[in-house]
Order: structure tokens, then sequence, then C-alpha cells
């Protein structure tokens, strides 16, 4: 798992790099979806978070924004700042979804490292 992340977060930093901050949220996802896929990963967009409640499974109302490899969440970000609701947006994917980590991106930072959170999935599975 630690190869994988190293491997999104140098991609990131190398897409920051070469445009910068300022450009849409939409933009980063797919530059950075492509960079992932040509470097031979799987990449999901778009995919609905499944909610279990009362015996029954939803899939409305979230999702994410990329899934590397069926296994790490990365939801994209462009503002000057990450606010605590993208934070817990993370934490409640990959929580519903079981996975063990997830990365919030935000490419609107002053500089990348700023922009990038890794929050790790410490709940038990819900079901």
């Amino acid at each position: 798992m630690e190869k994988l992340e190293s491997i999104v977060i140098d991609s990131g930093y190398g897409i920051y790099d070469e445009l910068g901050p300022g450009l849409l949220k939409s933009v980063y996802e797919t530059v950075l979806a492509s960079r992932l896929e040509k470097l031979q990963l799987k990449v999901e967009r778009h995919i609905p978070v499944p909610i279990k409640f009362d015996g029954h499974s939803f899939d409305e109302g979230f999702e994410c924004d990329l899934l590397v490899e069926d296994r790490l969440l990365i939801e994209i970000a462009s503002a000057e700042r990450i606010m605590p609701v993208q934070e817990q947006n993370v934490t409640t994917y990959i929580r519903l979804m079981n996975l063990p980590l997830g990365l919030l991106m935000n490419f609107g930072a002053p500089s990348f490292r700023q922009g990038v959170r890794r929050i790790v999935n410490g709940a038990p599975d819900i079901e």
C-alpha cells in the first residue's frame, strides 16, 4: 500500500509542479487519473459510495472522485485551504467502502505538500 500511495502522491506533485494551483477540480482529477493510468494502474472515477442502513444498500448520495487499484480512495480539491468537512467526507467514504486509506489532495494549496492529507481507516466494518 505504501508503494501505491507514494506513486499517487508523486504523480500529484508532478501535476502540481507542471500546472500549478488555480485550475478547476475537474481538471486535476482528469489529469491525475490519466497519469495514473499511464503508469498501468487501475483507476475508476466517480464511484458511488454505498450506504448500508436498515438491511438495505443505497448507492445514492455519495461519490468518490477516484479509486485506484480498488484500494486507495482519492478525493480532489482545488481550494485555498481544506475544510474539515472534506476530511470528514474522506473518513466516511473509506469507512463505508471498507478501504484502508484515503488521500485528500488539494491542488489549490500554496504548496502541494500543504495540500495532501493522508486519512487512515480506523473504524470497524459497517454492515
